[in-house]
């Protein structure tokens, strides 16, 4: 009888590790920015809706969420929000016109900082970026945690508001009588032309070219896109992560190297024993007590698989 135990338990166990799992992915978002920040999540076409699409997050709060391994949205910060007497909840930044704290199906109103994903796109692989396609509104960074394959972190943690062009730039009065600059601009939303919004005749890569408003922001932050065709340096791809995604990353290492602060090297967390440097041509990252997230998900059956191998 034992012997027959022992036989069905191993076979279950290799059952087991070649069985499909349909997995979740978690998303971790996380405020370091000295002020509150109200996160706004999009679903895309086709795709359900998380079960929460937007959220308040003070100074140092997380909060943490899952979505199914085929999902696609895009999720952004959303800056200077309010509610005002008559219930209606708008921001400054990244508004996404749904009058409530929950988007509920709304997009950001550009300018806004962009964290985009297709999870389990072609080839099982997840598929993201940060975008500054429509503008930038606050830093941002991504970075990709227990997956396979290459799984680089991207992002834009500098602080473009202000360096910002004047002609690019989105000005808000102070109660004191001053302003403030809190958005940039992209060359699309503030000029609207078919050749800075890659439409019309230039609606393809070969005509719409990096122009010099979308070059500041490249320069800026290498890895995120700056214009709509801007694939080959601004889209990366990681087999079953989880994903942190950091408003006003520290940047505990930064160095100024003329129009690209990122080119020294900016380590991604304050762990320094968890380290990534964006800008470069390579990428140093360890994370020790990580595990893929698909062993992760297995090693709890394994124990009940094997437990009568014990008794």
């Amino acid at each position: 009888m034992a012997s027959s135990l022992n036989f069905f338990s191993l076979h279950s166990v290799i059952l087991l590790l070649y069985t499909p799992f349909v997995l979740s992915a978690t998303f971790t978002i996380t405020n370091n920015c000295g002020y509150t920040v109200w996160p706004g999540i999009l679903s895309g076409a086709g795709t359900a809706a998380l079960s929460i699409t937007g959220f308040s997050l003070s100074q140092g709060e997380s909060k943490t969420l899952d979505a199914p391994t085929n999902w696609s949205g895009r999720m952004w910060g959303r800056t200077l929000c309010t509610t005002d007497s008559t219930g209606k909840f708008t921001c400054g930044t990244g508004d996404c016109g749904s009058g409530k704290m929950e988007c509920l199906g709304g997009n950001a109103a550009p300018p806004a900082t962009l964290a985009e994903f297709t999870l389990d796109g072609s080839g099982g692989m997840d598929f993201y970026d940060v975008s500054l396609v429509d503008g930038y509104n606050v830093p941002m960074l991504v970075v990709p945690q227990g997956g396979g394959g290459n799984c680089t972190a991207t992002g834009c943690l500098v602080d473009l508001n202000s360096a910002c062009p004047t002609d690019l730039k989105v000005v808000l009065q102070t109660e004191g009588g001053g302003s403030e600059n809190v958005a940039c601009k992209s060359a699309c939303e503030a000029f609207g032309s078919a050749q800075y919004c890659c439409s019309g005749e230039y609606g393809n890569p070969n005509t719409c070219k990096p122009s010099g408003y979308s070059q500041f922001f490249k320069n800026a932050c290498p890895r995120a896109y700056s214009y709509a065709y801007d694939d080959a340096t601004s889209t990366f791809t990681c087999a079953a992560a989880n994903y942190i995604i950091t408003f006003c990353p520290s940047t505990t290492s930064q160095k100024a190297s003329g129009e690209n602060p990122q080119a020294a090297g900016v380590p991604l967390t304050n762990d320094t024993n968890n380290m990534v440097y964006l800008g470069g041509d390579q990428i140093s990252f360890a994370s020790p007590a990580s595990l893929p997230k698909s062993l992760s998900k297995i090693l709890p059956l394994l124990a009940v698989v094997l437990l009568p191998l014990l008794v």
